[in-house]
This record gives structure tokens, sequence and C-alpha cells, in this order.
């Protein structure tokens, strides 16, 4: 594993430089495109006054309240959102050895879906509880998906993928299942919920995502040396001391964490997590999981997408999920279109 290793004392820290320049370039390009974003909008406002606004230092009450209050807090929604998932895929991707083992892939999304389509429809709660429940069903999924993927004691990496893609299918049966015997207010709401959406998010949505990321994501970046060994294979690891099936259950948990509050705060927001480790693999021409930057590529990704959105032709905004999700749809094709490396 190519790199150079910093130590102090007992701790040492292994890091790629092309791939800390891969990250502060992706973090200068998504805030570019968070101030062009924040300039968009029934209130016009320049670049400067959003700087001025995100700063406090605005004079004019009308801009601050505009972008303190409205765009910023969409903007960093996508931000914690997009790194939750990209951070998700990479693990994902690594525990399961397959560029297709996505948490949107593999089921786990749907699985938050069910979860918050069940509490809309059946029990017409509130935004929290519909959180609440997606984190839930997400949580519940992942544990159906690893035990049916468990064969003699161990979760084969393309096991975990088979499985995951059925139960996925399934739980999307009963989604629509769901939708078709509920009432239009209900069907509606639940609808929109399952598109995937930034618009109206405050930080009542940003803030629990962003407490996940700073107790979940060190954890997660530290056990990358351990994904590392895993994607050498299950007996490689083991014969490097690596207890195999205690790491990927392990991992298991912190890529669902990250997926389920992820999609309690913005709905199922598909491709993302998919692509984001992919291409950041690309990008520092790599090896091994690089988290960091696939959180930093997630949330460009996410970001992007919302911009694009606003920005479809004749005038139609459409949810940032269904912009994912056609981009993702032909990130996808290309991927299966490749030789063989799936």
């Amino acid at each position: 594993m190519p790199g150079r290793v910093v130590r102090r004392g007992a701790l040492s820290l292994r890091w790629q430089p092309r791939s800390v320049v891969v990250a502060l370039g992706l973090l200068l390009l998504t805030a570019v495109v968070g101030v062009l974003a924040m300039t968009q909008g029934t209130v016009e406002v320049s670049p400067s006054d959003v700087l001025r606004g995100v700063l406090g230092t605005s004079q004019d009450a009308t801009t601050a309240r505009v972008v303190r209050g409205i765009r910023l807090p969409r903007f960093v929604t996508g931000v914690a959102v997009g790194a939750a998932l990209g951070m998700a895929g990479a693990i994902f991707q690594s525990v399961s050895r397959n560029a297709l083992g996505s948490p949107d892939i593999i089921g786990f999304t749907a699985g938050s879906a069910t979860g918050a389509v069940l509490q809309i429809i059946v029990f017409d709660g509130g935004p929290l509880d519909v959180a609440i429940w997606a984190v839930g069903g997400g949580v519940l999924c992942a544990v159906g998906v690893y035990t049916l993927s468990m064969r003699r004691r161990t979760s084969g990496g393309y096991r975990l993928v088979l499985v995951g893609i059925g139960v996925g299918a399934l739980l999307s049966a009963v989604n629509s299942l769901l939708l078709t015997r509920s009432d239009l207010d209900h069907a509606l709401e639940a609808q929109l919920w399952l598109q995937g959406s930034l618009t109206a998010r405050r930080w009542e949505q940003a803030v629990p995502v962003l407490a996940v990321l700073t107790v979940v994501g060190p954890i997660a970046a530290a056990a990358g040396r351990r994904l590392d060994l895993m994607e050498m294979g299950d007996d490689t690891a083991t014969q490097l001391g690596l207890r195999v099936e205690r790491e990927r259950l392990f991992l298991v948990v912190v890529g669902v964490v990250l997926t389920a509050v992820a999609t309690a705060a913005a709905g199922p927001i598909s491709f993302v997590a998919l692509a984001a480790p992919q291409l950041v693999r690309r990008l520092t021409r790599g090896t091994g999981a690089h988290l960091v930057p696939a959180a930093v590529m997630g949330s460009t990704l996410l970001v992007c997408a919302d911009l694009l959105s606003q920005h479809v032709p004749f005038r139609w905004s459409v949810p940032v999920g269904l912009t994912t999700g056609l981009l993702g749809g032909i990130y996808l094709l290309w991927l299966l279109g490749r030789s063989g490396k799936v």
C-alpha cells in the first residue's frame, strides 16, 4: 500500500499526496458550486452577498435571512448527506469487493424507504417520526441482508450483493403496494419523500447528519487500512492477522448508520454512493477504500446534482433524487458495459 507515513510516538498515519490534492480540489469545487447555488432563487443574491450572509456580516436583513435561514441549511444538508453516502459506498464496495456494492443497489436504501413509507401511510407521523423510522428500516434491512448472506459463518462479497439486490427488489414492491393501498394525500406525501430532495431542508435535517459524521466518520476513516486488507480477499486478510468476519460486521454497521441517517435527512438518493468511490479511484490512480476523498466526492456530486436539478430545460424544477437517478442509470450502464470488472 503506497503512500507516506507520519509517526508520532506509538501513533502512525499513512497518507497519499495525490489523494490529499484530489480531496482539496473537490472541497474547493464544492464550495464554489455551493456559493453559485446560493445565488439562485426567487431572490437573486450576488456571490459577495452570499459570503457576507454566510459569515453573518451582511447589512441587509432580507439577504441574511434568505442565505442563512433557507439556502445555507440546504447546502449544508447536501454536503453532509453526500459525504455520508460517499463514505458508505466506499465501505460497502470494499467489504463486498464489488463495484456494485452500493447501499442503493444492495437494498439498504430501500429498507430506509420502507420504514419511512410505513410511518407516513400507516401511522401518519411527522417529519421526526419519519426520520426515525427511516433509520430503523435501514438497520433492519441490513440485519436481514447480512443474515441471509451468511454461509458457514461467512458472508461472502458476491452473496452480500446478490442477497441485497433481491431484498431491495422485494422492499421496492412493498413500497409500491403501500402506495396503491393508501389514500391520495398520504400517497402523494410518501411519493414526494421517495423522490429524494433537498428542498426546504433546515438545520433540523442538517445537524443530525453532521453529528453522525463527526462521530462515525473518524471511526470509519481509522478502519481504512483494514478495508484495504479485506479487498485482498478473506484468505489473505486472515493470514495477515485480520479477523475478517468480525471486521466485516463492524464495517457493515458503520456503513448502514451513515446510509440510514443520510436517507432520513434527504430521502432516497441514488448514484452518489455508487459512483463516488469509483470516481475517486480513477482520480487518485490508486487502490484501496480512500474513505475521506470518497466522502468529499459524494458531497461534490450531490451539490452539483442539486444545482443541475434547478436548471433543467423548460423550467422544470425536479427533486435532486431524480437527477441523481438519471445520472446513476447512465453511469451504471457504462460500468456494466466495461470489460467485466464488476
